[in-house]
C-alpha cells in the first residue's frame, strides 16, 4: 500500500496509530466493546424509502448525537447527505460489473466483498469518528436487500461492528405496498429472518405513513382475527400458506418494537429515536454479554493456536475511504483502500458517458417528438369531427 512521505514518522512519535497500522483483532478482542459511537444498520426492500429515511434521520439526530454517515450502497447515483465514508469512492460499481462480467447485483456483492477486505480500517475511522464525539453512526445499505443481509460480506460488516460497538437493526418497511396482506407476510418473514441472523435488537421503522396510516399493520400484528378478515377479501392462491404463516409469527410479533414514520415530512422520528435508545439499552443488556463471551473464547483459541502474519498482495492504487468532514488535513493523506488497476477508471469511461448521455437526449428528443405528432394527430381528428357536425347541424 502506498503511504505518503513522512507517515511512518509521524506515527512514530505519535500515540494516535497510523490508519495503516490497525489491527482488526486488537479492535474487536482485546479491546472490547465499545461505549461510542452506536452504530445503526438501515435495511429494508427495495423503494421501502431507506435513503430518503437515512436523510431525515440524520436530519433529526444531528444536534443530540452528531451521527457519523456510512453509505454501503455501490450502485447509486447520488445520496442526499453528506456522508463521512461512502463505497462509491472505494470501489467503481461499472467497472467491477465489466472487468468480471457480472450483473447488477454481482457487482454490488462484489463491491461490497472489496469493501470488507478493508474491514479493520473501517472499523478504525468509526472508533475514531466516536473518540471525537460521534455518538451514532448511521449505515445506509443497498437498494437490494437480498445482497446485504446473505453474503458474507453483510455477515462479516455486522458482526464486525457488533463486537466492537453498540449496534442495531432498523428494518424500514413501506405501509403503502403492506396494505396488501401477503405483501405484508413477506416483509414480516424478512424481518423474522433478519432478527434471527443478525441477532441485534431489532426496530421495525413503518414509512410514508403521510401516504397512509399505519395502524392497520399494528393490527394486523396484535389481532390474528383482524388479519384474516383482511386475508379473506384476497383472492389469491398464496392466502393459505399466507395464513398458516400469520400463526407462526405470533410469538415473533410480542417482542417486536414498530414506530409510524414519515420520511418526506419527519413525522414519527422523535418517537422513533426514543425506541432506538431503548433498542441501544437493550443490546447493553441482552447482546453485549454474549458478544463479550465470544470475544473471550476468540481470544482463548487465539492464544492457544496462533496464526502466522498472512501477506497479501498489495498492488493497485491507494484510494481514500473516507473522513470526517471536520478532520484536519493532517489526516488527509491517509491511504486507507487499494483499487486493483483494472478497476482504476479509465478516461475511455467519461467519453462513454458523454455518448450514453447523447443517445438518452436524443432518444428523449424522440419521444417527445413521438408525442407532439400523437397529440396533433388526435386534435386534427377531433377538428374533424367538429367540422362534420356543423355541417349535419
Amino acid at each position: 500500500m502506498s503511504a505518503n512521505p513522512g507517515t511512518s514518522s509521524a506515527s512514530a512519535g505519535n500515540t494516535n496509530p497510523s490508519i495503516n497500522d490497525i489491527n482488526l483483532e486488537a479492535l474487536s478482542l482485546s479491546e472490547g466493546i465499545r461505549d461510542a459511537p452506536v452504530c445503526i444498520i438501515v435495511l429494508g426492500m427495495a423503494g421501502s424509502g431507506k435513503t430518503t429515511f437515512t436523510r431525515s434521520l440524520i436530519e433529526h439526530a444531528q444536534a443530540q448525537f452528531n451521527p457519523y454517515v456510512v453509505n454501503l450502497d455501490p450502485a447509486c447515483r447520488e445520496v442526499p447527505y453528506a456522508a463521512h465514508i461512502d463505497i462509491r469512492d472505494t470501489v467503481n460499481y461499472k467497472e467491477v460489473m465489466k472487468q468480471y462480467q457480472l450483473g447488477p447485483n454481482g457487482g454490488i456483492v462484489t463491491a461490497l466483498n472489496m469493501f470488507t477486505t478493508k474491514m479493520p480500517k473501517f472499523a478504525e475511522l468509526v472508533r475514531r469518528a466516536g473518540e471525537r464525539g460521534h455518538k451514532w453512526c448511521i449505515i445506509d445499505t443497498p437498494g437490494q436487500i437480498e445482497v446485504f443481509t446473505w453474503s458474507a460480506s453483510g455477515n462479516i460488516i455486522t458482526e464486525g461492528l457488533a463486537t466492537m460497538f453498540p449496534t442495531i437493526v432498523v428494518y424500514v418497511m413501506d405501509v403503502v405496498r403492506s396494505a396488501c396482506p401477503t405483501t405484508f407476510m413477506s416483509n414480516m418473514l424478512y424481518a423474522c429472518s433478519i432478527l434471527y441472523k443478525t441477532r441485534l435488537p431489532f426496530l421495525v421503522a413503518l414509512n410514508k405513513i403521510d401516504l397512509k396510516e399505519c395502524s392497520f399493520v399494528q393490527d394486523w400484528m396484535t389481532d390474528f382475527e383482524a388479519f384474516q378478515d383482511a386475508l379473506e377479501q384476497e383472492q389469491s392462491y398464496v392466502n393459505n400458506l399466507t395464513r398458516t404463516m400469520s400463526l407462526t409469527l405470533d410469538t415473533f410479533y410480542e417482542n417486536l418494537v414498530t414506530c409510524g414514520v414519515s420520511a418526506k415530512t419527519g413525522v414519527g422520528f422523535a418517537t422513533l429515536m426514543t425506541h432506538m435508545l431503548d433498542c441501544v439499552q437493550e443490546y447493553e443488556r441482552d447482546y453485549k454479554p454474549v458478544y463479550e463471551k465470544m470475544r473471550q473464547q476468540r481470544l482463548a483459541e487465539q492464544e492457544a493456536n496462533p496464526q502466522p502474519a498472512s501477506h497479501i498482495e498489495e498492488a493497485g492504487i491507494a484510494v481514500p475511504l473516507g473522513l470526517d468532514l471536520r478532520d484536519s488535513p493532517g489526516n488527509a493523506d491517509n491511504s486507507v483502500f487499494l483499487m486493483a488497476p483494472s478497476l482504476v477508471p479509465q478516461q475511455i469511461d467519461e467519453e462513454r458517458e458523454m455518448e450514453t448521455d447523447a443517445k438518452g437526449e436524443l432518444e428523449e428528443q424522440n419521444f417527445h417528438s413521438f408525442i407532439q405528432n400523437h397529440m396533433t394527430a388526435q386534435q386534427g381528428k377531433r377538428d374533424k369531427q367538429q367540422q362534420e357536425q356543423d355541417q349535419k347541424s
